[in-house]
């Protein structure tokens, strides 16, 4: 660890001496002199075995007497998690993909040593050719990172690395050459909304609290990301905590706050270890707590755990269990910014919001403001999940089409199936079909659409997905986390529940889906907070876009996805039966037997499923070896 830093001087002098420290890893060159080896560190990548890796390549750096001559660490998540574990050696810039703990030993005898790229670890395109760079790569081709950009660049557990990537410079210019009000109207200028959901403008937001008077402020970073299948924020945090850290000093600064709180989840471990080490480093280095950088402003931050309460994601909900109350939400006005935290005034912003505010500091708001549509500025993080090929964080600019993600970026749908529709925001969104795709992502252009840009989780669905299905499953999510604080959210949406099952079961009727309608509009104009104003979007916007099947639900008493268990029948085809008994055989309720018919094989009974003992599990389907399958469903 380096000296306590006492000015704006001796933070520039420490990037100086350490700035060759990435300089190295983003100049591609062919010099085998030095390597350096990052290992993808975050929790996708962990979970395969990533930190395994990480001490295998170091054993067998030492066993073949190369310790000297290569680094190797940890970094944050490079996106493409379809294709990880990721190991990336630079300085020429092979891009490692699934990369298993026995690997390790190759990557150093034959890469390190040898200079010998791995062909059976490079990624492979979809028309077979492969590529060693990841720039060749279609999945990254698009993107614009700036919320990412350090992630898969920096160990986030080594401070010095994020000095060398301007850490905290955009802190010493706010501290010595700006005034709080120049830092927001910087903020203003560059038109960055919030990237928790609503879209709210930043800078609008920062002035608002600035305006409060009260001897005390605080400032809140949102780190509750709660949508199935988001993991956008929790990346940035395990692959660059510092920049949000950096950020939130600058707006308190900013607004006149000397205290910080970082509300996650506690389910999050490895971005908590990672953001402990970050406020115990910046601390210790003057970044953070008394006097930062020998000036009169002080800023500490504090960690406070979330249980995982999806309401929590509301920042009224969230400052409550701050205080230690109940996670409820609260009728605004007043708003946070005028009585938030312990009743003062509290500035919350989400960990994506944060992540960008460095960037325009030092590059300017008008530079961000380039980037993007006319009322959505600069990028945005989306999870892309679900029925893709490329499964990963993504980050592009306000603008791009749904196409471009899915299918330029994403690969396209698994197992090239059609694609159906995409869910955008989570819990709160809606699902956008077809005619979608070459819509430009923005804000307003999601809303207008019938869904919202949310945090950023988009999961794409194929035609094997059933449309009522997908509304069940994001309704019960909501009714599991409504807070029950208000009617509408408690009961309606229970009441709605209620209909999509009895739709789903083959007892639904025509009627129901005008209630389902009319029962959704009055929720989301009556409730209290935003999950319940937003939990009939996904019932709405897949009535709006796929009215054909609920109404074969309700009145054919059929799933054209074939997804709905309690609406399937499995039929055994006995002209194509080959009399094996497989499926018989693996039954697991004996439902199926012979018949006195003959099949393909003039030898062999044929067979039938009794429909009152099978339970459709599709054991029988998937054991026929019959080609077509005897059996349909």
């Amino acid at each position: 660890m380096c000296k306590k830093i006492n000015s704006k001087e001796e933070l520039l002098n420490l990037y100086n001496n350490v700035k060759d420290i990435l300089e190295f890893r983003k100049v591609e060159s062919e010099s085998t002199e030095k390597y350096h080896i990052s290992v993808c560190g975050g929790t996708g990548c962990s979970s395969s075995n990533s930190l395994e890796i990480l001490e295998k390549l170091k054993y067998w750096a030492k066993e073949c007497g190369v310790e000297n001559k290569v680094e190797i660490s940890i970094t944050g998540c490079f996106g493409f998690c379809e294709r990880g574990p990721i190991v990336k050696i630079f300085p020429d810039h092979t891009f490692y993909t699934k990369v298993k703990p026995e690997d390790a030993e190759r990557i150093i005898k034959e890469h390190i040593l040898n200079h010998k790229v791995i062909e059976d670890l490079i990624y492979k395109k979809e028309n077979g050719e492969t590529t060693a760079k990841q720039d060749n790569i279609n999945f990254y081709k698009k993107q614009h990172r700036i919320a990412l950009r350090n992630c898969g660049l920096i160990d986030p557990e080594v401070i010095v690395e994020t000095i060398a990537a301007k850490g905290y410079q955009a802190l010493a210019k706010c501290l010595y050459e700006m005034t709080p009000e120049q830092i927001i109207q910087e903020v203003m200028d560059s038109g960055l909304r919030g990237r928790g959901g609503a879209g709210f403008p930043t800078g609008q937001k920062w002035k608002f609290a600035r305006a409060s008077v009260s001897e005390k402020k605080y400032i809140i970073c949102n780190a509750d990301e709660g949508d199935p299948g988001a993991f956008m924020d929790r990346s940035i945090l395990e692959g660059d905590p510092h920049s949000v850290l950096e950020a939130m000093a600058i707006a308190g600064y900013a607004i006149g706050a000397n205290e910080g709180e970082i509300y996650i989840r506690a389910e999050y471990p490895l971005a908590v270890h990672r953001l402990q080490i970050a406020i115990q480093q910046a601390t210790e280095l003057g970044l953070l707590g008394d006097h930062i950088l020998g000036t009169d402003f002080s800023f500490n931050i504090n960690i406070k755990y979330g249980a995982g309460a999806f309401v929590c994601g509301e920042e009224t909900a969230l400052i409550h269990s701050i205080e230690g109350c109940r996670g409820e939400p609260t009728i605004k006005p007043p708003f946070p910014a005028v009585k938030g935290l312990f009743e003062k005034p509290t500035n919350v912003n989400n960990v994506e919001t944060w992540a960008n505010i460095p960037v325009i500091i030092l590059d300017g708001g008008k530079k961000f403001a380039e980037i993007g549509t006319e009322k959505s500025k600069g990028t945005k993080v989306f999870a892309l999940a679900g029925k893709i090929n490329n499964v990963g964080l993504v980050e592009v600019p306000m603008g791009t089409t749904l196409r471009e993600i899915i299918y330029d970026i994403g690969g396209g749908i698994k197992n090239g199936k059609k694609f159906k529709a995409v869910q955008t925001g989570g819990p709160s969104g809606g699902c956008l079909t077809e005619k979608d795709l070459d819509t430009p992502i923005d804000y307003d252009n999601l809303v207008a659409k019938g869904s919202m840009m949310g945090s950023g989780g988009m999961i794409v669905l194929d035609e094997d997905d059933c449309m009522v299905n997908i509304a069940k499953f994001y309704l019960e999510f909501t009714v599991e986390e409504s807070c029950g604080k208000c009617t509408p959210c408690r009961i309606g949406n229970k009441r709605m529940l209620e209909i999509l099952n009895k739709i789903t079961d083959g007892r639904g009727t025509k009627e129901d889906l005008d209630k389902l309608n009319e029962l959704a509009h009055f929720i989301k104009d009556c409730s209290l907070c935003a999950l319940g104003q937003s939990a009939p979007n996904p019932v709405l916007s897949t009535m709006a876009g796929f009215y054909d099947e609920y109404l074969a639900h309700v009145e054919e008493k059929r799933c054209p996805a074939g997804s709905c268990k309690n609406l399937l029948n499995y039929k055994i085809i006995i002209p194509n039966c080959l009399g094996c008994g497989m499926c018989a055989r693996n039954c697991p309720v004996d439902a199926i037997h012979k018949t006195d018919k003959f099949g393909k094989n003039p030898r062999l009974n044929a067979y039938q499923i009794d429909p009152a003992k099978c339970i459709k599990c599709g054991t029988c389907m998937s054991k026929c070896p019959a080609k077509p399958k005897a059996i349909e469903r």
